[in-house]
């Protein structure tokens, strides 16, 4: 077919299907004197938080690694590099001045991606809420909605020529309810009444960022979920994995598609909610409509009967699903380092998902990859992503439109609450020294570039 690549180790990837990397601004930056201070820091900064009690310095110094990190990229040939700006390294207190220095670090690296031929891809927000405004409720005060869309305003204007694809918010699901209801995440509050009022307000903060944004002429605006496919493991835990996927997917799904929370979500939550901060007025903006939309996919959610598994699954526990049912998270067979169950398959379930909430929106993966034990030497990363690749393309030629496909992750880095006990990168970054070692994986993924 014109369209394809010629076949390289089996894969035949489109000509115009997208192939880049993803990371994150708290997990690889450093150097937090340059900027305001983060929910994730205040968090960190408590003992037990994070596994290794790691924090932000030095993580993997990209700030003062960024010409080092950028010809990494260009080495690597990709076709586009998704990062994330850091709320308070451009605006400190979350509202108000901008920072000079933080706003000069990104355009050094959206300069310096546009003179590698790379295309830039942005995401506002990667769960680094400024501090100032977590002490004020963060997200569960519909306020920072309003002072997200300022915020997304700001940086549509100042990078708005240059950056060609923009993501207002990374998995709201983790904000929401690692973050509100499990206390796993930043801000570690466990009140699963208020997970649900965060939850509504990010998307409401989404809608309202993407309005602000098209005002001063930007395009290519989308958001990036976590659609997880939630699988009953026997037919009598279908109602229990019903809530589950209420809480995972449809709730973020429902309110974007315009149908605002449904009646089988309020009557699943009905006894932490009377869901009175939920506005009719606000469906308008809840369903603003997106130019693509991102999917993260590493798993499945595999519900069995309570104690039917013994496995421990980072994420996968009934804390973070508000008003959650007594059930088991029971993954299968191969397992990555986070507990994950490896299933390919399950991708092309979680964008048909997508496809039937959003019909017609372009989906780009923004986020795909394995935490496996530390070695340059990565064989079953190869073996993942070869296999996630392979559904995306048949996920495209089944008819969904599917634009592209990040890797997960470019550097191994500050995996959050496992700080860096687990990693994800297809370059080595050394914790103490900062110094980066291409894996096989790197080398596998440079190839198949190269073969198109």
């Amino acid at each position: 077919m014109s369209s394809h690549a010629r076949n390289f180790d089996g894969l035949s990837v489109p000509a115009d299907f997208e192939l880049g990397v993803a990371t994150s601004s708290w997990q690889i930056e450093g150097d937090s004197a340059g900027r305001g201070v983060a929910n994730w820091d205040e968090f960190a900064a408590i003992p037990g938080n994070v596994a290794d009690g790691a924090g932000a310095d030095p993580a993997c110094d990209h700030v003062n690694r960024l010409e080092e990190d950028l010809d990494l990229l260009a080495w690597l040939g990709v076709d586009a590099y998704r990062f994330s700006i850091s709320w308070p390294r451009v605006m400190p207190t979350g509202t108000g001045a901008h920072s000079k220095s933080g706003l000069d670090f990104y355009d050094r690296l959206v300069d310096g991606l546009i003179a590698r031929n790379i295309k830039p891809v942005a995401t506002l927000f990667h769960w680094d809420t400024p501090a100032v405004i977590e002490h004020e409720g963060g997200w569960s005060n519909r306020e920072t909605a309003y002072k997200f869309a300022e915020y997304a305003r700001a940086m549509a204007t100042h990078f708005g020529d240059r950056v060609d694809q923009w993501a207002t918010l990374n998995e709201p699901w983790c904000s929401a309810f690692l973050g509100y209801c499990a206390g796993y995440f930043a801000p570690g509050r466990t009140e699963p009444d208020v997970s649900l009022e965060a939850a509504y307000n990010l998307i409401l903060g989404h809608g309202l960022a993407i309005n602000a944004m098209r005002d001063v002429g930007v395009t290519n605006l989308g958001i990036v979920l976590n659609i997880i496919p939630c699988l009953a493991d026997s037919p009598d835990m279908e109602r229990q994995t019903e809530h589950v996927d209420g809480m995972q997917n449809r709730i973020f799904l429902d309110l974007l598609a315009g149908k605002g929370v449904s009646q089988l979500t309020r009557q699943s939550c009905k006894e932490l909610t009377d869901w009175s901060f939920v506005r009719d007025e606000d469906n308008a903006v809840l369903s603003t409509k997106t130019d693509w939309i991102g999917e993260n996919y590493y798993s499945v959610n595999r519900i069995a009967a309570p104690g039917a598994s013994e496995i421990v699954s980072i994420g996968q526990d009934t804390a973070m699903f508000p008003a959650c049912p007594p059930v088991s998270f029971a993954p299968r067979g191969e397992l990555t380092d986070m507990g994950w169950e490896v299933v390919p398959e399950g991708l092309l379930f979680a964008l048909k998902q997508i496809d039937e909430a959003l019909p017609g929106t372009p989906i780009w993966i923004c986020e795909n990859g394995i935490a496996l034990p530390d070695s340059a030497h990565d064989p079953k990363r190869i073996s993942y992503l070869k296999a996630h690749i392979e559904q995306a393309v048949a996920a495209r030629e089944s008819g969904i439109d599917i634009r592209g496909y990040f890797a997960w992750s470019l550097l191994d880095n500050l995996e959050w609450a496992s700080g860096w006990t687990k990693k994800f990168g297809m370059i080595q970054v050394d914790p103490q020294t900062g110094k980066r070692t291409p894996k096989d994986s790197a080398r596998w993924y440079k190839a198949l570039l190269n073969s198109r």
